[in-house]
């Protein structure tokens, strides 16, 4: 029997939360061998959909036989929410009630067969979540913060970069120094082109937030690729070599104007190139290490570990930008990063305001106990969200520490999360339908 706590729609005023009980008692993916003695068993499956950080959060609680026991995940994908959670509440809840918590790794494999045409970002995010979830029981049941489970401790924490924009190399300089007062070694650098739809940088007043948010500014490679490069140059210059920079290209250049920039950004002295190609165009990467000597990360926008392989073989890359959510939970992306170890590339777990604190948590209990880990993206979240996230990470002088609490050390509260509603399904998709100075359709 499915019930609502809610009975208005997605953009009602409370924000909503489904349970499912399923009244028969078959096990529907059974495994063939016993639980043990005391062993934890699955009752149900919760999603809970809010908004405190302005951008919906779809949360998942699954929940066990023994009293207090339940785990978290996070199954965020602020353009198709509602989607994600129709998989978690018609599909793979149902199919795990009753299960030993346990054993992960043939839950997980279970479900992500279950749907025979297999993969995808909505599959995987409705799976990263229920994963994480169990990963946060079984730690919790032993009795340890998560890391200790992944292998211990490998540093003290996770070391973190916060972003910053702005029009011209003096205000941009301003924020990185800034940034480096408030303890941060990293900062990604976000520059304004005159005119342009410029991803990462604020709007420069309330008409241009009105055309941004109706999508009725255009994108110009050939204005970004001449103004950006010296804009980092200058900035590199004022601020000197004591402070790492970053830079996301989002995804918006072709090849060819993927190798320009990266030659034009060789004295900048990056720490990384962020999504210089679309992952369709990944089989470039190549090209771009032979440009120039700009460091290069990619991957927030994968949704299985196999697409890392085959960049990871030829030593494509440097820094790998995963988000453990959409790769389908910490059962995978440990094993993806177990994998960057061996060849020598370094993780950059995706971290912005659109990953809620749960994900977060998962996020840097992972950093801490590899020896792949090179740097974390750290949200910077509203009183809001730490209000819903008690335990959520936070950064302290440019870092992110796991929690000592037992699982992830991140709870949820359901009675505060009711006062920040989801906004209606589409709201986030415009920010998304970008075009170029053709009227032709963009990657955002």
């Amino acid at each position: 029997m499915q019930q609502s706590l809610n009975s208005g729609g997605p953009g009602s005023a409370q924000a909503d939360v489904t349970t499912r009980d399923d009244p028969s008692p078959d096990v529907l993916a059974a495994a063939p061998w016993p639980a043990p003695a005391g062993a934890a068993r699955i009752t149900r499956v919760r999603t809970f959909l809010c908004a405190p950080q302005g951008c919906p959060y779809l949360i998942v609680r699954v929940e066990t036989d023994q009293p207090g026991l339940y785990g978290l995940g996070c199954a965020s994908d602020p353009q198709r929410t509602l989607a994600v959670r129709a998989v978690l509440d018609e599909y793979l809840g149902p199919l795990i009630r009753g299960r030993d918590a346990g054993d992960i790794e043939d839950i997980h494999r279970l479900l992500h067969n279950s749907g025979y045409w297999r993969g995808g970002s909505i599959a995987s995010n409705a799976l990263g979540a229920i994963d994480v979830a169990l990963w946060d029981i079984k730690a919790k049941a032993a009795g340890l913060p998560l890391y200790s489970l992944l292998g211990g401790r490998a540093r003290h924490g996770a070391e973190a970069y916060t972003h910053v924009d702005g029009a011209d190399p003096g205000e941009i300089a301003d924020k990185v120094d800034a940034a480096v007062e408030a303890g941060y070694r990293h900062v990604r650098v976000q520059v304004a082109v005159p005119g342009v739809d410029t991803y990462g940088a604020a709007p420069a007043g309330a008409t241009q937030a009105r055309s941004r948010a109706d999508r009725r500014g255009t994108w110009d490679s050939l204005a970004y690729l001449h103004h950006v490069p010296p804009v980092l140059a200058e900035v590199r210059r004022r601020v000197g070599d004591g402070v790492e920079l970053l830079h996301d290209v989002h995804e918006r250049l072709t090849p060819a104007q993927a190798r320009h920039l990266v030659a034009a950004l060789a004295d900048v002295g990056l720490y990384f190139l962020e999504d210089a190609l679309a992952p369709e165009d990944s089989a470039y990467f190549g090209q771009l290490r032979a440009a120039g000597p700009v460091p290069l990360a990619v991957g927030e926008l994968y949704d299985d570990v196999s697409r890392y392989l085959p960049l990871l073989e030829q030593r494509a890359i440097d820094f790998a930008r995963v988000r453990i959510p959409t790769l389908g939970g910490l059962t995978p992306t440990r094993k993806l990063v177990a994998a960057c170890e061996l060849f020598g590339v370094r993780t950059a777990p995706h971290g912005p305001g659109d990953v809620s604190p749960v994900a977060q948590a998962a996020n840097v209990a992972l950093d801490v106990s590899t020896p792949a880990f090179g740097i974390q993206e750290a949200a910077r979240f509203r009183d809001a969200t730490l209000e819903v996230f008690p335990g959520a990470p936070v950064p302290q002088r440019g870092s992110l520490y796991p929690a000592e609490a037992p699982g992830l050390g991140v709870d949820f509260d359901e009675t505060a999360a009711r006062r920040y509603p989801a906004p209606p399904p589409l709201h986030h998709d415009r920010w998304a339908l970008l075009r170029g100075t053709d009227g032709a359709a963009h990657r955002p």
